[in-house]
């Protein structure tokens, strides 16, 4: 059975804590109209020449936060589409804000857990890239098995993507990173694009308020890319 047909999986791992938070007025209206043209739903499977009326690479992300960085990497790349995936509605707002207000047509957003998203709407093999950054770490030992990154979840995302497509993950917990890079390691259909080393953070990536932040006190942010290949 694959996993994008596995109940149990969707069960065991989900991409998210739920966290409920108040919208403002702006994002409020910002929803109101943006969700009709950007929204999408998750029960059905998208058809990506369709959907962008295009047929541009397409990056996938999972929980865009605020969704700035998002928006300045659909900016930046208006020939690459970008997919973005946030249960937080203020974030969703937010970025919604931001799209509606550049004019930018290539970005679509999905509201719900990313693991449902990806069984679900997404076709097999046709992203060129997923990224994770800034995932919840779960750092106490007793919640790691929380992590969504597991061999199930890369398996998920494997089947996404096309053959030498990109995962990029980064986190500014090093045991996290360890945990990442070891998991990617054994998974037998990546390779990891700069071995056996973390990647440097490349140029499409933006750096985040929350992230700046931690730079300027000492904090460690690691960056992993590992291509996507076919498994035998």
């Amino acid at each position: 059975m694959s996993e994008k047909s596995n109940p149990d999986f969707l069960r065991r791992i989900r991409s998210f804590v739920k966290r409920e938070g108040r919208l403002t007025p702006g994002q409020e209206a910002a929803i109101k109209t943006g969700w009709p043209l950007y929204g999408s739903d998750s029960s059905v499977r998208i058809k990506p020449d369709e959907l962008f009326s295009n047929k541009h690479p397409i990056t996938l992300e999972i929980g865009f936060g605020n969704g700035e960085s998002l928006a300045t990497m659909a900016e930046n790349n208006p020939d690459r589409n970008f997919i973005g995936i946030e249960v937080h509605r203020p974030g969703v707002g937010h970025l919604l804000r931001i799209i509606l207000e550049k004019k930018l047509s290539n970005i679509r957003l999905f509201d719900t857990d990313a693991i449902e998203v990806l069984q679900q709407a997404i076709p097999e093999h046709s992203l060129d890239c997923v990224q994770l950054f800034f995932p919840d770490p779960w750092h106490k030992k007793r919640h790691h098995k929380r992590r969504i990154v597991q061999t199930e979840f890369l398996n998920l995302i494997h089947s996404t993507l096309k053959t030498g497509g990109r995962f990029h993950a980064a986190t500014d917990w090093e045991n996290y990173a360890e945990h990442i890079m070891s998991t990617l390691n054994a998974h037998p259909g990546f390779t990891n694009s700069t071995e056996p080393h973390y990647a440097e953070r490349p140029e499409h990536r933006p750096l985040t308020k929350f992230e700046n932040r931690g730079l300027r006190l000492g904090h460690g942010v690691w960056d992993m890319i590992f291509l996507a290949d076919a498994i035998k």
